[in-house]
């Protein structure tokens, strides 16, 4: 914790009288009107910064501010950690509760995305392939059926990190069949998705499901919890209809979609089936539309003991795990890091749940020299309030990334301060493009870790986690960049 006493010398006291003298940030007099204002903070003016930085060294600056956020109005009963990390000499430059454990929200993804980049390697790719059984008669007419494999690709048909849209994968399963020559299907499309253990997933403990209005639940159908339990139920507005909606956004699409049917049992269906199963409907639809009968119909098949002789006819590459890894970074996509951590526990263990994801990321954390006290990972986006680490675990811990060989794949999928992603409104001014960080946000939570190039050429981490503050996000937001901002001179 930082000590404001030992700055009491000749040279603070006099820094001191000028400050109180001119009303900076070193005394923060609140008031409703600050943020309703552009500057907010009362910055100074350019010559009292002048003064400020020529009397005082930028970790004196860091520390006096981190001293004054501790009367401010809105952070004064939060509790809140921070710490600032010299890769290079590992020591601590500066900290407030640093090992306090708190809520990481989604710089928990920080974790989630490291460990599948280690794991699986920057160009690990998802397969979806297209085969058939049986044989191709001189009339074209496949008597056998067609296979849909998936290996359980999180970015199946969404666009995401530059996947295909489900009419691209589609066009070049067809453009297969017309390549072997099958011009009718006498038999059926059969998903196979052994690797997903079937289409129901308990939820994550004490997820928070509402956030800024959204909800967020895995498509499919989900057991033994009571929806309602977890605020995912709202009832559609009078005006539009008496029947009850049950809304929330689906990760697959990145719409909002509803659930038709709630029977009070535990069990919610949704009306967006999962992925698999919407490639290969669509799939069997074109194919009628367009000419090519098929006189079967859809089946999934998880295990299949006495497997069909296949013929592979097509095979859809995912995006590279590096260009996900990106696009779950810049987003804060939660159903990417959800699918990561899955991904993980099934290369592992064998079993894609996120029981076997955690115990994996948690392992590997662990045999890496993580500070594991103080930390709890329930999930892999940091949904869930029961998540928590140290700021000064997770200094540490993107310490440690520096000497990966995948480290700078890694620090390009972070947001950049004024520039990219979900830090494309913060550090607009100073820090622009030199802040490198994820950013976690629940209610009453907001979260910044990652990695500032300083104006002298260093690379210095930080963590800073504040949670349950009062105000707005965006009042915190912008004290966070107040105790940021003269780190980058150091």
């Amino acid at each position: 914790m930082v000590n404001f006493r030992k700055y009491i010398s000749g040279v603070a006291v006099l820094a001191s009288g000028f400050f109180l003298a001119q009303s900076t940030v070193s005394t923060v007099l609140y008031s409703p009107a600050y943020d309703n204002q552009k500057s907010s903070l009362n910055l100074p003016s350019p010559i009292t910064s002048m003064v400020e930085k020529t009397i005082l060294s930028p970790k004196e600056l860091v520390d006096i501010n981190v001293n004054t956020m501790m009367t401010d109005p809105v952070l004064k009963n939060a509790t809140w950690g921070f710490v600032v990390y010299d890769p290079k000499t590992k020591k601590v430059i500066s900290s407030y509760n640093e090992n306090t454990p708190l809520v990481p929200a989604s710089t928990t993804k920080l974790l989630t995305t490291e460990t599948a980049m280690n794991m699986l390697g920057e160009s690990y790719r998802w397969n979806t392939q297209l085969e058939y059984s049986g044989t191709v008669d001189e009339n074209g007419v496949l008597n056998g059926n067609l296979y849909i494999v998936g290996s359980g690709d999180p970015s199946l048909g969404t666009n995401k990190g530059g996947a295909w849209a489900y009419r691209d994968i589609i066009t070049d399963f067809k453009e297969g069949l017309s390549r072997e020559g099958i011009k009718k299907v006498n038999g059926d499309i059969i998903i196979q998705t052994a690797l997903f253990k079937g289409n129901i997933s308990k939820l994550p403990e004490n997820v928070v499901w509402l956030e800024n209005n959204n909800y967020y639940l895995p498509v499919g159908t989900t057991k033994e919890i009571n929806p309602a339990n977890e605020k995912l139920i709202v009832k559609k507005g009078n005006n539009f209809s008496t029947d009850k909606k049950f809304f929330y956004v689906s990760p697959y699409n990145n719409q909002m979609v509803y659930a038709d049917k709630y029977e009070g049992d535990g069990i919610l269906t949704t009306k967006l089936p999962d992925a698999p199963a919407y490639l290969a409907n669509s799939f069997r639809t074109t194919l009628v539309k367009s000419g090519i009968p098929v006189t079967g119909k859809v089946t999934p098949k998880m295990t299949d003991a006495n497997p069909e002789a296949r013929k592979l006819v097509s095979v859809y590459k995912s995006p590279t795990l590096a260009d996900i890894i990106y696009y779950t970074n810049q987003h804060s996509d939660n159903g990417l890091a959800e699918a990561l951590l899955k991904t993980v526990g099934f290369q592992s263990l064998g079993d894609q749940t996120a029981e076997s994801g955690r115990k994996v990321v948690t392992e590997h954390l662990k045999n890496e020299g993580f500070d594991m006290l103080g930390l709890n990972y329930i999930d892999g986006s940091g949904l869930s309030r029961s998540n928590n680490v140290t700021p000064i675990a997770q200094a540490k811990f993107l310490t440690s990334l520096m000497d990966e060989k995948y480290y700078k794949t890694y620090l390009n999928s972070l947001p950049i301060g004024g520039q990219s992603g979900t830090l494309k409104r913060m550090f607009n001014g100073l820090g622009n493009g030199q802040v490198f960080a994820k950013t976690g946000t629940l209610n009453k939570v907001k979260t910044l870790a990652g990695y500032m190039k300083t104006n002298t050429g260093k690379t210095l981490v930080f963590s800073l986690m504040v949670n349950n503050y009062a105000g707005s996000v965006d009042m915190v937001k912008k004290r966070m960049e107040k105790i940021l901002e003269p780190a980058l001179d150091l």
